[in-house]
């Protein structure tokens, strides 16, 4: 608009001193912008784009293959265009990146009449997550650079990145009841000492079963139900604050978190026990949905930021998994996990209070966390008292700052153990320090 003010106040003026030389540039001028106009915005009209990728779902270390295309559907030739296939900054970030990128996604190119361009690049997935793959950008503009046109040719795809699964030595957290433990069985071993009822004799009930005063009374064989010594399975309650992990370890730390409870939610549905999942985390589908896509952005990089997550989250609800057992459970689990994101949401201790009322009571309830402060100390002994069987996972490198971290949690009687790195997670539900 200010060019053409500009150049009607130029007009006339040299109308009015009688500048036929200029009136016939300022002619020229306007022909030239006119012309490249309609030229550029034709250019960027006429494009249109196609991606393929090979799947939506991947573990870490295998590699998506994305393919995309863009044709000229114009009968005049495109002098020049800038393509593409855009991948949000944070999945590049870091060394590896969660996505590392092999092959040209980015190009420059011009396109004769009816011209079909075609790309291929392929992505290795290096870390969990949802991925953004898309949306297709191109830019192009006249030869003179009066004009450019932005379009946005495709619906942005999303890659689900599945954590890593770390398999266990074994699951060994006591359970605070008289006699036996959960172990890798699938079978869960009865306490004679407390008797839950009673059922009908069944073949192959030992003597010692029978419960001989209900099978006088009712003239049937009878058969005594016991308590089960031990808890069946977790309840995984994971901390993912942003403020509890360390700006400079990240996202190493986060990441560990989310690979050792992967673990452990894939070794309890290996031996047939249940499992359950509780986060302050942010699911990212929650935040494409309430953030959503919008692909009309004016120039190229705003439709570069679009895609950035944002940095503050104003969703306050928890992600919550009921604890249950099941192929199914286990892949809602495992899905969620890859989907989590740390957030400036709820802390633990709002966490643990505005989930405690549902928390399953015949399952541990196994927090995995990165700090142990005395708010969260306090939180953790609330449900211990309330009755829930409580241990922690302290995700911690340093083994004095676990020990110091620890101490608290020890003094209340709840079982400790200390996630350092990937190789700990092996033994981690192994090896738990407990006051007796």
């Amino acid at each position: 608009m200010k060019w053409l003010i500009a150049g009607v106040l130029l007009f006339v003026l040299a109308a009015a001193f009688d500048l036929s030389l200029l009136v016939y540039a300022i002619y020229a001028v306007v022909l030239i912008l006119v012309v490249s106009r309609l030229v550029t915005r034709s250019w960027a009209a006429n494009v249109i784009s196609n991606r393929k990728t090979s799947s939506t779902t991947a573990n870490v270390g295998d590699q998506v293959t994305v393919k995309f295309e863009i044709t000229n559907q114009s009968i005049w030739p495109i002098a020049w265009m800038i393509i593409e296939d855009l991948i949000p900054k944070k999945s590049l970030a870091f060394k590896p990146p969660a996505l590392e990128i092999k092959g040209k996604r980015i190009d420059v190119c011009k396109f004769q009449a009816k011209e079909t361009k075609r790309w291929i690049y392929q992505i290795t997935c290096h870390r969990r997550g949802y991925h953004q793959v898309g949306p297709t950008l191109v830019e192009t503009g006249d030869m003179f650079g009066f004009n450019r046109r932005f379009r946005v040719l495709t619906e942005p795809e999303f890659l689900l990145v599945y954590p890593k699964i770390i398999a266990l030595a074994g699951y060994d957290i006591d359970s605070q009841r008289p006699i036996g433990e959960v172990i890798m069985t699938n079978r869960l071993f009865e306490d004679p000492t407390r008797i839950a009822g009673v059922r009908g004799y069944q073949p192959g009930d030992p003597l010692n079963r029978i419960h001989w005063r209900a099978t006088a009374s009712s003239g049937k064989l009878q058969s005594k139900l016991y308590e089960p010594s031990s808890l069946a399975g977790a309840t995984l309650m994971i901390d993912f604050h942003q403020t509890s992990f360390e700006t400079q370890h990240e996202p190493v730390r986060s990441e560990l978190s989310i690979t050792a409870a992967a673990s452990i939610a894939s070794a309890l549905d290996e031996i047939g026990q249940q499992c359950g999942l509780i986060s302050n985390g942010r699911d990212a589908v929650d935040r494409i949905r309430s953030e959503g896509w919008q692909g009309d952005e004016r120039t190229r990089h705003q439709a570069q930021e679009a895609v950035q997550m944002s940095a503050q989250s104003e969703r306050m609800r928890p992600v919550v998994i009921a604890t249950r057992k099941g192929p199914i459970q286990q892949l809602q689990i495992q899905r969620s996990l890859a989907r989590l994101e740390l957030t400036d949401a709820l802390t633990f201790p709002q966490l643990v209070t505005e989930t405690h009322n549902r928390l399953s009571r015949d399952a541990t309830v196994v927090a995995i966390l990165s700090r142990i402060n005395l708010e969260n100390a306090i939180a953790l002994q609330g449900l211990q008292q309330q009755g829930f069987r409580v241990m922690a996972i302290v995700n911690q490198f340093s083994e004095e700052a676990f020990a110091q971290t620890s101490a608290v949690l020890l003094d209340q009687g709840i079982s400790v153990a200390q996630l350092k790195d990937e190789n700990s997670i092996r033994g981690i539900c192994e090896k738990t320090a407990l006051l007796k």
